[in-house]
């Protein structure tokens, strides 16, 4: 059964008739083998929004550099991968020419009508509703029925050719504010085994507070949640704010229908951050957005986990 949705000119389906998408012959470039790995020359010290700040990629926006060069149109509804994208992690090139990501969780009916929890798989959009990349957890049986939307994971972004381009791990950590010496916390990384970000989470009773830092541990940004998680007829919206605490962008739990709402955890989500931020930094964001599904908005056994500050 495919649920569709009509959000800002952009249609909701993905590809889910098997685990996994096929292959694109013909798109794009071919695949290299054997990435190189990429030169870490993030600057930790001079935080994005705090003035000074140079983005370490080439991107559009950034005054005096020409656009990035698009590749040929991609079957399937993919998008094309902008080309000629220095010191980026193969595979991240995508994150260059968007500042705005569509993610829409996949209807699973098993755990719709039974409560038995399946592993989660999304599909991830940009505003034209052309397909970026698609996720698919990766987590063990005992794992997902024993521990719920608190349990560890793996998640896998690939790309169209089927590379896994990003890669998500979520420790098992206590869930509770009375135990702020082990909070959630996410190690993000391009290619995989490369650790380009974290996020963690920061101590706090009355609303969510997440840092996301760079790989040298260095704070660049702060995500701050509302008092109330709970999506009543409405988005639920997650603030993204620069170390001097404007704001710069926001995760959105956005309202997905009354239907999909009550008897389902598949849920549509949008991220908004500056076009010019580091790819690195906006791959940790798309981190973030997945810790916050888990932790805010995925049932467990058919059950609401929406609470009000972090109680």
């Amino acid at each position: 059964m495919d649920y569709t949705k009509q959000e800002q000119g952009y249609s909701a389906g993905g590809y889910w008739g098997s685990p996994y998408p096929p292959a694109q012959p013909g798109y794009g470039q071919p695949m290299q083998q054997g990435y190189a790995q990429a030169p870490q020359m993030y600057a930790p010290n001079q935080p994005y929004g705090g003035g000074g700040y140079q983005p370490v990629v080439v991107q559009p926006g950034v005054p005096g550099h020409p656009p990035p060069m698009m590749g040929q149109p991609a079957p399937g509804g993919w998008m094309p991968i902008p080309q000629g994208i220095p010191n980026c992690p193969p595979g991240l090139e995508y994150l260059t020419a968007i500042d705005q990501l569509l993610v829409h969780q996949k209807v699973e009916l098993l755990e719709a009508f039974t409560g038995f929890e399946t592993a989660n798989k999304y599909t991830i959009k940009n505003t034209l509703g052309q397909k970026v990349y698609w996720a698919a957890e990766d987590t063990g049986c005992c794992n997902r029925m024993c521990c719920g939307a608190a349990r560890a994971f793996d998640m896998k972004i690939m790309d169209t050719f089927q590379n896994e381009v990003l890669h998500f791990n979520r420790p098992l950590r206590c869930s509770s504010c009375w135990f702020p010496c082990c909070l959630q916390t996410m190690e993000v990384t391009a290619p995989p085994g490369n650790v380009i970000g974290y996020v963690e989470q920061d101590w706090s009773i009355l609303t969510p507070q997440f840092s996301i830092k760079d790989q040298n541990g260095q704070t660049v940004l702060k995500i701050s949640g509302p008092f109330c998680t709970f999506s009543i007829c409405g988005d639920v919206e997650f603030e993204v704010l620069s170390t001097n605490g404007s704001q710069v962008g926001k995760i959105s739990k956005q309202w997905s229908g009354l239907g999909r709402e009550l008897f389902t955890d598949a849920d549509h989500f949008g991220i908004n951050f500056p076009m010019d931020l580091d790819v690195r930094v906006k791959a940790t964001l798309l981190g973030a957005l997945f810790l916050i599904d888990y932790m805010f908005f995925e049932k467990s056994g058919n059950n609401e986990q929406d609470r009000p500050g972090m109680f």
